[in-house]
């Protein structure tokens, strides 16, 4: 015990070790990287491959790095991402402008489209349809409020310091605090060792039934600013309003039952064949497949990636049933996802100014979206029926956006309404603001809450299928 713990001191200290000194490298190499795709290609960057290879392999490194470092101060990986994209897109401010076209450059985002499309694939493969349907009351009010306070609360602020804005802009950035992501909820109870607390029960159901309603709030905003767009009414109606909802419900049920009756026939097929790779082929090409299919529905092609993951995770469970964990994708697709996702999230941080924050307003704007981002999570406490439980403790596991709400964010700055964005620069940086504030205040206000809530539960069984898991 004496022995170990000089080791463990050492371990903790961010900077130290291998990723604290390629930490002085990526600079360096990101730098000659791109300088060097100028240089031998006349700055432009366009119909080429090489300046392509040298920024994913830069950005790459750069974002694997600063992962690190933030998950040894105990935090997600997707904060370190984000930061390094922030830093790489306001480094003009120092004078330095070789990364000015990293902005814009087309293949960049393209590269993040395909990451953000696979992530939401893998959180469709991680919700189980079956789960879905026996998550229990209390999850299900829990989830359903912690979708439609937040909003309202976001339509609110966004009312209050943008009055001049159109209602989508508005309601936009409401369903933007809709989302929840508790990976890092997750991975805080079980560092506490309270995952079989009743408390934790009712989170991680709430948080499948999330994700799912989240998604169709996205799809139905989507709708209406595309009705909008078209030259449509200027305000909300009831009519175009239930036809959004109705074909973004009609889209995901449609998949599950397409899935069913062509994806479980198919998995025969699958099986039969030699090579090993069968499955996962099949599998990110339906998730491509679907992601088309809901961009020609005029949904977000986020929506028919998730709808994917649900109907393939769910067609896998039917038909290999006892042997399902055998033919698991989820581990097979996280290599490819491991290259394309953390390219999404350095591209959301390349999209933020730094100097929106310059003027007191927007910093204003950022905190009050914040405090509306997390009393919005409080209010679905409310709804937990069972007795007993500590209705404060399941508020605060589902305050973190994380992933999810830079999504939306990313959606609302390119969603483009008479030629301009949903989401103007000050509006998508006050947004950024709010899920890293969410981010980080969620682990140590579940701490001082746990104790406090679970009591014997605490000690439930922890085991693997016991619980439903949003993320793993």
């Amino acid at each position: 015990m004496s022995g170990s713990a000089p080791r463990d001191r050492h371990r903790r200290q961010p900077g130290c070790g291998l990723p604290g000194r390629c930490s002085l490298f990526v600079p360096a190499l990101v730098v000659g990287a791109w300088t060097a795709a100028g240089a031998s290609h006349g700055g432009s960057a366009e119909g080429e491959m090489t300046p392509f290879l040298l920024a994913i392999a830069a950005i790459l490194v750069a974002a694997k790095i600063g992962g690190e470092l933030v998950e040894r101060l105990n935090q997600p990986a997707v904060l370190g991402e984000l930061l390094f994209g922030i830093v790489l897109g306001n480094i003009a401010l120092t004078g330095i402008e070789f990364f000015d076209a990293l902005e814009t450059a087309p293949f960049l985002a393209i590269a993040a489209e395909i990451g953000v499309i696979l992530l939401l694939f893998q959180v469709g493969l991680e919700s189980n349809l079956d789960e879905l349907l026996a998550v229990g009351a209390s999850a299900v009010g829990v989830a359903v409020l912690g979708v439609v306070a937040p909003v309202a609360l976001g339509y609110a602020v966004s009312s209050l310091f943008m009055p001049d804005a159109a209602w989508y802009v508005h309601l936009f950035l409401g369903a933007s605090l809709a989302a929840t992501r508790v990976g890092i909820t997750a991975r805080v109870l079980e560092d506490l060792g309270v995952t079989g607390a009743r408390e934790s029960r009712v989170i991680l159901g709430a948080a499948i039934v999330d994700d799912v309603l989240g998604l169709i709030v996205l799809a139905v905003v989507l709708g209406l600013v595309s009705t909008a767009d078209a030259g449509g009414t200027a305000a909300i109606s009831v009519g175009p309003l239930l036809l959004v909802v109705a074909e973004a419900a009609g889209f995901l049920a449609g998949a599950a039952v397409l899935g069913r009756l062509v994806l479980v026939p198919l998995m025969r097929v699958v099986r039969l064949a030699r090579s090993p790779t069968a499955p996962v082929v099949l599998a990110v090409a339906y998730c491509f497949l679907m992601a088309a299919l809901a961009e020609l529905a005029g949904l977000a092609d986020i929506v028919g990636a998730f709808a994917a993951g649900l109907v393939v995770d769910d067609a896998i469970a039917r038909h290999f049933g006892k042997q399902k964990e055998r033919y698991r994708i989820g581990g097979s697709i996280a290599p490819v996802s491991t290259i394309f996702v953390p390219v999404f999230f350095v591209y959301m941080g390349l999209q933020v100014d730094l100097r929106s924050f310059a003027s007191p307003g927007v910093l204003l704007f950022a905190g009050v979206l914040s405090v509306a981002a997390i009393a919005g999570k409080q209010v679905c406490s409310l709804a937990v029926f069972e007795k007993g439980l500590n209705r404060w403790a399941v508020g605060l596991g589902m305050v973190p956006r994380g992933e999810v709400g830079l999504i939306f964010a990313g959606v609302g700055a390119t969603t483009m309404v008479a030629g301009a964005p949903v989401f103007d620069s000050e509006t998508f940086a006050a947004i950024v603001a709010m899920v890293m504030v969410t981010t980080l205040a969620t682990p140590p206000l579940l701490r001082a809450a746990f104790p406090r809530a679970t009591g014997g539960s605490a000690d439930a069984p922890k085991a693997a299928g016991d619980l439903p898991c949003a993320e793993p």
